[in-house]
């Protein structure tokens, strides 16, 4: 009778093993769709807005992103606020909004930081920032 028993539980863990390898693999296969490979430029723009400025300007201001997610030669386009992590001297959480856009080389952004959509874009909306800072990372 124990033997049974050992012999249940040795092909319950077994089947186990195997759907938690079946899981594992699947995640691997998704973390790896769009992953940041070498030679993938990382360009991160923080945003700073004018003091008083409105909840209607600051949605329209939120319009420049959806018109420089349409300039050409972007991998990938995320936005966002700071987040709300523990406070220490190297965080800086000041700024009001970030982009954080990737290329996959530099031609690519060359054409979007010259290109017309993204120069009218960003002459019609910096009526709404006092400052912006751009990091742009050559990914090894």
């Amino acid at each position: 009778m124990e033997r049974r028993n050992f012999l249940k539980s040795v092909a319950v863990a077994g089947a186990s093993a195997t759907v938690m390898q079946s899981c594992a693999s699947a995640k691997k296969d998704e973390s790896s769709v769009g992953e940041l490979t070498g030679g993938t430029i990382v360009h991160t723009v923080y945003f700073w807005l004018k003091d008083g400025i409105t909840e209607e300007e600051e949605k329209d201001f939120l319009n420049f992103f959806e018109a420089l997610k349409k300039v050409p030669g972007i991998k990938s386009f995320h936005s966002g606020r700071p987040a709300p992590t523990t406070q220490r001297d190297v965080v800086d959480n000041s700024f009001h909004y970030s982009l954080l856009v990737t290329f996959a080389n530099m031609d690519d952004i060359n054409t979007y930081e010259r290109h017309p959509d993204h120069l009218a874009a960003a002459g019609l909306y910096s009526k709404y920032w006092t400052k912006v800072a751009v990091r742009d990372t050559l990914l090894q």
